[in-house]
Order: structure tokens, then sequence, then C-alpha cells
């Protein structure tokens, strides 16, 4: 059949005659199934096809003419021409050859799949899924189609799809010809997601191109909720590094919203499946819709693909991919692969960072799209009818957009959306133009008004809508160009959303990754309150029941979340060392959790109350801490991030150390100096911030594999001063003789015993001559937020330079070049 060729016989070699997406799946059917990626099968009408009944019918000429002189910004003009063509293709019959084809080819399927068996009819140009231009959503696909009559009507539909107003407007933008791109239709078997599930798998993280990791999205039945923003998926990150030889590699899981699911409702006149949208059931909607097995079974072929493609380009090729549960018998399949186009080309030598000097207040909030921060002039568009109002450089607020509304998403200078998640059209289309997008805030269309002026921040994977137009800068650095000091410069993390975004910061790892922070924003419930669940008042369990969504067990939910925090952090940075400190809320920051009034006391002074080491080992919080220790062992052992290092805080004595260390083990985790021969075991730091650290440094580093220095809290201990008071912090700081001293003999005797010694804080940024002063006693490493970091890296760096010069002209020179 010279315009039919089945899937297992083509490749990537034959995009000119099949298209990319087809091209793809012929590809997959025939190096990666034999590995055990599971891919339907089907066959093409080609390309040729496509030219040959242009030519039969003298459409080739009518496309031409009627496309001449076009303005794709005249919205109302390309509409005008795109109907005309697709009128003029779908009233054209096909020649009878071609029909006869395609029919002796569906006969074929039903021989292997069974009479009428049902088929996806899926477009595929010869220009799409290209590195740099993706052409998603521009063309159509029909599902569940049956019999051969109504599979030739939808390969002819498709055909006429390749002139819907999107598709010529994108063709337009990317220079593409509109005569020398053509449409391959593929006829794939159906996989009945329908009664199962779908979605949409990416293995490099879409926002900031954080490499290592594969984000899995999942609904329930067919995954054109997903595109059109009616749920929110489900979410899963898998750490690619740790996959095959960790239990359990995903690193985080977040329910999404999935109230609705499209499933099929019998057939139209014409013979494509209707779809209905219905309710989800309560289980559905508290449930996550894959296990783990079937998340790492989707990443492990995530990772496959992205291998294959990446060795045929020669060059790294991160890969989008949809795939699809079949509800009758349960199996995977991958439905469609092509290559990422968005973080494929860009250049990771090249750090930009965004800062938000100055904001009004917060209107709402969403999800990230992209990492940048963008001001306009806000302009709320509900009827798609209305899209010709839209201004170039107005930020589009909107319900959700679909592919009808690209024209004006490429002239927005950000995108708002009500709804939608990070795979929704919205976030597609944003993504690839380059547009900061906040999708899935669930009211900005009420809450923004046309005419306001908004900045709109997705720096992080919470994106912030503000009132008025904020100051921000923006800094660039080209990370090839800054030096590496002998002095390790670090980052402190303050929440694991950050964590991808700072990981491409030239640092030696973190230094600071607080776990109270990870409490208050992944988790937001006293673990206590979790842990005596059943017996707090009816409206604490209904309020944290709902932040439970996709856990049945407080417990496991505390436990679980706390951990995922910690992993992606720990994921961001691998192998680099990510230091983890144990919770160090106060008495009154543990009190703002929910229920946390119940079980922490009023003291006078939180700030030297009970804090840190001193609950850990009390009766009435150890339950907690042994959550938190349980939390870490997961990250460590099960997901295999064995650069995350645990470090205790506020300890102030070595009694209290022992007792801690003692807790440690009891739950699991066996610090090194306490590990048997063979046994596994972790390094165990301490915070140094208290004087007694200092003075009974030797009895701690028997116990501890190394210190970092709180100089905050080691400067109020040391001079009596209460941090939290303006009226007594002019008294001194960091740079006090007597703090200075303190550190001065800790880091000395760090290095005498072998062990690590670092801080943690900001006063080697603030205050320059104490960094000199950290460097010149040689503190090995300096944690800093990430705004401060490639500056003091070149002002070590700088320093070092200087000081080795010093020390040059100090020392004598060798006695026959003095004789000399």
């Amino acid at each position: 059949m010279a315009h039919i060729l089945w899937m297992e016989d083509i490749s990537m070699d034959d995009v000119a005659q099949v298209g990319g997406k087809n091209a793809s799946l012929g590809e997959m059917i025939r190096t990666l199934t034999p590995q055990g990626v599971q891919v339907p099968s089907g066959f093409v009408v080609t390309a040729e096809a496509y030219y040959y009944f242009l030519a039969q019918t003298r459409l080739d000429t009518l496309i031409e003419e009627t496309l001449d002189g076009l303005d794709t910004r005249n919205l109302k003009d390309l509409a005008k021409r795109g109907k005309k063509i697709r009128t003029a293709i779908e009233r054209a019959r096909f020649p009878k050859d071609l029909v006869q084809e395609i029919t002796e080819a569906y006969r074929e399927m039903e021989r292997r799949y069974g009479k009428n068996t049902d088929v996806a009819v899926r477009s595929s140009a010869t220009a799409e899924d290209l590195p740099g231009a993706s052409f998603a959503g521009e063309q159509e696909t029909y599902l569940g189609i049956r019999g051969a009559a109504d599979v030739t009507k939808a390969v002819k539909w498709t055909m006429a799809s390749l002139f819907t107003d999107r598709a010529i407007s994108y063709r337009a933008d990317k220079g593409f010809d509109h005569m020398k791109v053509a449409l391959s239709a593929g006829v794939q078997k159906m996989v009945r997601s329908d009664k199962g599930a779908s979605g949409v798998m990416f293995s490099v993280d879409t926002e900031t191109g954080f490499k290592d990791v594969v984000v899995v999205n999942a609904t329930w039945g067919l995954g054109e909720m997903i595109v059109q923003g009616h749920v929110t998926p489900d979410e899963y990150l898998v750490f690619k590094p740790t996959l095959e030889s960790a239990e359990n590699a995903i690193i985080e899981k977040k329910p999404g919203v999935k109230l609705k699911k499209m499933i099929y409702a019998g057939r139209d006149i014409s013979g494509i499946a209707r779809t209905s949208t219905v309710s989800t059931t309560p289980v559905e909607q508290r449930s996550f819709v894959l296990t783990d097995e079937e998340v790492r079974t989707l990443a492990r072929w995530a990772v496959m693909i992205e291998q294959h493609y990446t060795e045929r380009a020669g060059t790294w090729t991160p890969m989008d991919m949809e795939w699809a549960k079949d509800g009758q018998s349960g199996e995977l399949y991958i439905v469609q692969a092509r290559p990422e186009t968005v973080q494929a080309g860009r250049d990771f030598t090249k750090l930009k960072e965004y800062e938000l000097k100055s904001h009004g207040k917060e209107l709402t909030h969403g999800i990230s799209v992209g990492s940048a921060i963008a001001t306009g002039t806000a302009r709320v568009i509900l009827d798609p009818k209305k899209i010709s109002t839209f201004k170039q450089g107005e930020v589009l607020v909107t319900g959700m957009t679909d592919p009808d509304w690209e024209p004006i998403m490429r002239m927005a200078s950000a995108i708002i959306t009500d709804r939608g998640g990070r795979t929704s059209h919205a976030a597609i289309v944003s993504r690839e133009l380059g547009v900061p997008a906040i999708v899935g805030t669930g009211n900005a269309t009420k809450v923004i008004k046309t005419g306001q002026a908004v900045t709109v921040d997705t720096i992080g994977s919470e994106g912030v809508i503000y009132e008025g137009a904020g100051e921000f800068a923006v800094h660039e650095h080209d990370i090839t160009k800054v030096p590496k000091p002998h002095t390790k410069v670090m980052v402190n993390v303050a929440t694991p959303d950050l964590a991808f975004e700072h990981s491409f910061l030239p640092v030696a790892g973190v230094g600071l990754a607080r776990e109270e922070f990870i409490i208050a924003s992944h988790i937001g419930v006293h673990p206590l309150a979790l842990l005596n669940f059943d017996k707090l008042p009816l409206p604490d369990r209904v309020a944290i029941g709902q932040k439970m969504i996709g856990w049945k067990d407080p417990v496991a939910f505390y436990r679980e979340k706390l951990a995922h925090g910690i992993a992606r952090i720990g994921a961001a940075f691998y192998p680099r060392p990510v230091i983890v400190r144990f919770s160090d809320f106060k008495s009154n920051e543990y009190s703002t959790l929910q229920g946390g009034a119940e079980y922490e006391p009023v003291e006078a002074n939180p700030m030297i109350g009970w804090r840190g080491a001193s609950r850990y080992h009390d009766p009435k919080f150890e339950p907690a801490f042994a959550l938190e220790v349980e939390a870490l062992k997961i990250v460590r052992e099960t997901m295999g991030l064995t650069n995350v290092i645990p470090m205790i805080p506020f300890c102030r004595t070595v009694e209290e150390a022992d007792q801690v260390l003692a807790r440690m083990i009891a739950h699991g985790l066996v610090p090194t100096a306490f590990a048997r021969p063979g046994e596994r075991s972790t390094p165990v730091y301490m915070m140094c911030e208290i004087p007694s650290n200092v003075l009974l440094a030797d009895e701690f580093f028997d116990r501890f594999d190394g210190m970092s220095i709180g100089s905050n809290d080691l400067t109020q201990l040391t001079l009596g001063l209460d941090r939290d008071s303006g009226i007594v912090s002019a008294v001194g700081n960091e740079n006090n003789p007597a703090v200075r001293k303190l550190i001065e003999m800790v880091i000395a005797k760090a290095k005498e015993r072998g062990k690590y010694i670092g801080i943690c804080g900001q006063g080697p940024s603030d205050l320059p001559d104490f960094a000199n002063f950290l460097v010149e006693q040689g503190i090995e490493s300096m944690s800093l937020n990430p705004d401060v970091v490639v500056k003091t890296i070149v002002n070590v760096a700088k320093l070092e330079h200087t000081m080795e010069g010093q020390n040059a002209k100090k020392t004598p020179a060798p006695a026959h070049k003095a004789a000399k």
C-alpha cells in the first residue's frame, strides 16, 4: 500500500513521511518495546497521502491562494481564511484508492485486536515535535473511532485540522512554509483510559530545567481534563540517580484536585465517541491515582526513552511524554513521546536571578510556570470572542486557555488562570513562549480587575500575584567565570520549593536546610496533634483531614511529607552535601501550627527556652522527634540520598547530646561515632551556638562529626543580648572580640580533630571584615542566603588570592637563591 505504513516499520528517520509524533511512536515500538516499554501499535496514513489528496482535489492551489498575504495579527481575517480551508478539505472526497488502503489497514487491525476495534486517530505534522517547535495541541485527535468508514472520515478531519487558526498562526510565527508542512494521521489501538487513568510525564523539571527528576502527572479518566485545566492532577517526582539502586526513589507526592473525570458516553452521528464529564467518587478524590510501583514503572520508562533519544541525537534530549492506564487490563502504556522544547535549548552556564525588591499586597496565588517576575496592566477576558480586545504587553487573566487563545498569549507580559496545573494548555504554551504564568489560582478573575497594575512573581513552585507594579532586579551570571575558592561557599535553602532553582548556583552544597520551614510550609500541623489525632476536637480533625488528602494515617502523613520536603532539597544538590537541621521551633512558633496551642507552654523568653535538643529527649516531645528521625531514615536509606546529613540544634550540654543521640539510635538512625563495624550509619553534626559548645568542643567532637556555627545565637548568648530586641541590638555583633575569640577557638579545635567546621548565617555577607576573619582562621565552609552567594564567592576568592600573595612574600627564599 503506497500511502500506508505500519508503526513497527517506521523510525525517526521517517519524519518527512509520517511526522514527528508517528515517527516517535514507531521508534519506540521498534527499539524500546523489546526492553519492556509498552506502546500501542497501529498504522499511519503518510504525508505522501496528504499531498496526493490535495493534488487530486486541487486543494493545494486553494490553500496557497487563501493564505497569500495573511497577517496573523488580524485575528478576524485569520479566522475567516482558516475556516474556508477547513471547510474545503472536509467537503472534498478522498481518492478511491486511498479509501481502499485505509480500509484494508483497518481490517488488519481488526484481525489483530477484534471486530470493530476502537482506535485513536492522531494528527502528526511533519514539522511537529521537533526541538524548538512542539506544535502541542495545534492539530486535532479523535478518540474511540470504530469501523473503516469512520476511520477514513477521522483521517480527513485530522488533515483539515492542520489549518485551525491556532495552527496557521503557530507555523507563521515559527517561520514554517504552510505548503511544506504535511499532515500524517496515526491510527492507533485505543487504551481504555476512560475506565482507568492518564497523564503527562517529563524527564526534566519543566520550570527550572533540573535534569535529575522525572515529573509524573496523573488524573482519573481521559487526560484531556489535564490539558483543559478542569483538574489539577496528582504530581509525583522521581529521582533518577537512585531509581535503580534505592528501595523507593519517589521524592515527592502531591495530591491534586480531581473533582471530575472525562469518560466515553456513546457515539455521535459521525461515529466519534462522545465524551462526558462526570464527578469523581469521594474515594477517587481523596486517593492518589497511581501506586508507588506504577509511578516507578513510568519513571523507568521515561529514563529509558530519554536515554534512547539522547543517544540518537548525540545531545541531551529531555522528553515530554503522555501515558495511559487501561482500566480493563490494568496495564500502563506510553501513547506519545516528543522532545521537550524549552529546557533542551537552554544554556545552563548562564544564571539569571530575579530579586523582587518591593511589592503591594498579595491578591492571589497559584502554581508557577517559568521562573521570572513580570509587571503589567491586567485584562480579564472570560469570553474567547473578546480576545481581540487584548493589547500587547498586558497581563492576560482568564479562567483557562485553549489553543484558540494562542495568538494573544504570545502578546502577553504574563498569564494568570483560575484553573489548571503544570501540564494544562496555559502552562504548556506559556512555557514554550517564555511568558511567566500562574495557573490554578481558583479566583484570579474575581479578585483582579481590568486596568489594574499587577506584579506576577513565578519564582519557586508557588507563584504570587501582587497589587501594583513592584520593583524588581535581574542579576545575570556566567557560571564559567565564577572563581572556585578553597573555602567552600554553600547555600541556605529556606523551602523545598526553591531547591531545584538554587541547585544551579555554583555552591559546594547546602549548609543549612531547616526542618521547621518544611513543617510550616508543607504540613502546617503540630506533630503532637497528629499523634493524638483521634482525641482532637471535631473542627480540628476536619481541618487537618483536608491537609491529609492522599493519606489515611495522620502519622504517616507527617513522616512522609517531612521526608519529601527534605528529599527534594537533598536531590536538588546530590551528591553535594546537604545539612538538614532537626526542627528548632520555639514554643511560641510551634503554637501557631494547627493544633499546636494545646501542646505548647507559654514562655517568657522562648529564645532561650524549650527549643532544640532539649525537646528531643523530653517525654512530652520525644514521640514527635521520633517522626523526624524516621523521616531522615527514609530519605537516606529508602530514597538513597546519603548526601543528607542531620544536624542537632541548640544542644546545651554533653549529657543532653548523649540523650538525643541515644534516641536517634533507638529509632533506627545510627550516628557514625556509635556505629559497630559494618553497621549502616550516618554522620551527625551539631550547631555551635552556645558558649558551652566551644568550651567543651573536645567532648562534643567525641560524639559528633562536625559543627556549624550559628553566629546569631552565639553572639546573643556570649554578649547577653536578646536578638529579638531592637533596643540592645547596637551593643555588638559577630565582630565583637569575645565572639571572635570563641569562633577562633572552635575552628582551631575542629581542625585539630579533623572534624567539619562551617558557619551558616548572614554574618559573612553582611560584615566583609568578619568574612575575612573566617577565611584567615581556616573555616571549611560558609553557608549564605542565595542572593549573596555569587558575590561572596568572588570576594572570598579575592581575599584568598591576597592572602596567598602575602604568605609568599613572608616565605624566606631558598638558601642557594639567597646566596646568589
